[in-house]
């Protein structure tokens, strides 16, 4: 009963904690920047440039999900052909054809920032 609260608990906890120190350490880098008299504009410089975040987020997600139906698909076939128990087809083949997706939208998302 005790872990039913502590798990979810600590969860926020670490949460709150990775996000104020990404924070903190922003804010202290900011101020440093600031007392030596760099202009702040150094801070919005990267914002012009590049593909929006949201459509790399749309493409990986895109191939992933790709690679997750292609992986299911695949999984099928080899334990419909072969004697393969599907125990260990099934997640090796998603895992597998997942990752490849991962990295295909990788590949897209870095071309796409190219142009």
């Amino acid at each position: 009963m005790l872990a039913g609260i502590l798990v979810p608990l600590s969860f926020f906890l670490m949460i709150f904690g990775i996000v104020y120190l990404i924070y903190s350490t922003r804010n202290r880098e900011r101020l440093a920047l600031i007392e030596k008299g760099i202009d702040a504009s150094i801070f919005f410089q990267g914002k012009e440039k590049g593909v929006a975040i949201w459509k790399i987020i749309v493409v990986n997600l895109a191939f992933l999900l790709i690679g997750c139906g292609v992986g299911i698909f695949l999984a099928l076939l080899i334990t419909t052909y072969t004697s393969l128990e599907d125990n260990a087809v099934y997640p090796s083949i998603i895992f597998i054809m997942a990752g490849i997706g991962l990295l295909t939208g990788f590949k897209t998302a870095k071309d796409l920032d190219k142009e």
